[in-house]
């Protein structure tokens, strides 16, 4: 199999025809197997672990994994897997190609009354990586399957590699598993992340930027406290927090074109011990989503004027930092041109919404695109609805899934494999 350096391979219409065996088989056995995998989602979705600490997750992956006959070990850092499968007649010498998901969950209450509500406090699965994870993990046993039952000659020769990502929701899980080898020898990586705001049966796919480049954003305001009776007294860091946010929230969105999108929100504010206390210290925590770099580096600099300024209107001493950057998710045409592809064969063309416009959300799946080509698309998996009524959005405490979705996830991502490795053994001009 031939990857070009700089660019995947289109797939085309004739690679998809060259497998139709193995897709039958695909849509065979993920019919087949679909009710141990929702049970399968269940499972996890009742037993959450935060960022860096989904150790017996790992470990739960790592046996299905090993019971499939796959190769595959946890990193020594204990959580996150990479497994190996290889399809056709690949050898260890041939290039890769990578699907990867992200397995922990966020740290707020599960308010769902299901059977299968987060049984862990403070801890639940409301972004849907549980079902990130079902999705890869399936697909993983469903190819090792199709391996052992497929003729090689049916197969296109490509090497299979399965990533779960500990810690997405930290924006650390991508770096570590780049640190431990994990896309050694890939040449295009494949990544989906539900989508509560479209239907189960249901795709969206963008070509290009996909998710806005997020920079946390903290703020430490010190200064002289006192009662609050007497703020004559003082330097009054809540004034002075007030006031800064309330600049930023007026200047910001004048800063740089309006048309480029960027947001900057503060998600947490802390201070003070007591209603009669003014507090010496005010710290004040957001983030910046920016999509064009220019507006970024605009909006960073306007940031720490602002502060600058008042702080010195307040006398006050102000200081910004602004941590773990992270890049935009920017997809691949190629890839991107596959999953469409696949995404059509399986849900018709009305079940493939081309996005116009980035999400404002961050993903750090945009790591591994620093350093080999990929695409992640949106998974429609909201259900039906009374009339008037919407689907709990991501990270909201209700937020759930039709699990009709997870079968079509499957089949569209082992597809969108089977296509890339197709169309660089027979490219189409």
């Amino acid at each position: 199999m031939h990857f070009d350096e700089s660019s995947i391979l289109p797939p085309s219409s004739r690679s998809l025809e060259s497998l139709h065996d193995v897709c039958q088989a695909v849509d065979q056995g993920t019919a087949r197997h679909e009710a141990e995998w929702i049970k399968l989602r269940r499972q996890m979705h009742c037993a959450p672990e935060p960022s860096g600490a989904e150790i017996e997750t790992s470990r739960l992956i790592l046996q299905r994994l090993q019971v499939a006959g796959m190769k595959a070990h946890i990193p020594d850092r204990r959580v996150g897997v990479i497994a190996d499968l290889v399809l056709g007649d690949a050898d260890e010498h041939s290039p890769v190609i990578a699907l990867r998901a992200d397995i922990d969950a966020l740290r707020m209450t599960d308010q769902k009354t299901v059977s299968y509500s987060s049984n862990r406090e403070g801890l639940a699965h409301t972004c849907g990586h549980d079902v990130h994870t079902t999705v890869v993990l399936a697909a993983a046993e469903l190819c090792a399957e199709i391996a052992g039952q497929v003729p090689k000659s049916s197969l296109p020769a490509v090497r299979l590699r399965f990533l779960f990502q500990a810690a997405e929701e930290t924006c650390e899980g991508a770096a570590w598993m780049i640190e431990d080898g994990a896309l050694d020898g890939v040449k295009c990586i494949l990544g989906l992340h539900v989508e509560p705001a479209q239907p189960a049966g249901r795709i969206g796919v963008c070509y290009g930027v996909l998710t806005a480049q997020v920079d946390e954003v903290a703020i430490a305001i010190h200064g002289t406290g006192g009662h609050t009776a007497r703020p004559h007294n003082t330097t009054d860091p809540v004034a002075a927090a007030a006031m800064l946010i309330c600049n930023l929230y007026q200047i910001l969105p004048r800063t740089v074109d309006v048309r480029d999108a960027s947001v900057f929100t503060v998600g947490q504010i802390v201070g003070g011990t007591a209603s009669n206390v003014i507090p010496d210290e005010v710290r004040i925590a957001g983030t910046l989503r920016t999509i064009d770099r220019e507006s970024r580096e605009k909006l960073l600099e306007r940031i720490r004027t602002t502060a600058q300024h008042i702080g010195q209107l307040t006398g006050n001493e102000v200081r910004v930092e602004f941590r773990k950057p992270l890049g935009s998710v920017r997809n691949d045409t190629s890839v991107t041109a596959a999953f469409e592809l696949a995404g059509r064969h399986v849900l018709g063309e009305s079940g493939v919404v081309r996005l116009s416009r980035p999400s404002m959300g961050g993903e750090d799946f945009a790591v591994y695109l620093d350093h080999v080509p990929g695409a992640q698309i949106r998974l429609g998996c909201a259900g039906p609805t009374p009339d008037g009524e919407s689907w709990p959005l991501l990270h909201s405490p209700v937020f759930d899934i039709d699990e009709r979705a997870i079968s079509l996830g499957i089949r569209i991502l082992v597809r969108t494999a089977l296509l890339l490795a197709a169309a660089g053994a027979d490219p189409v001009k």
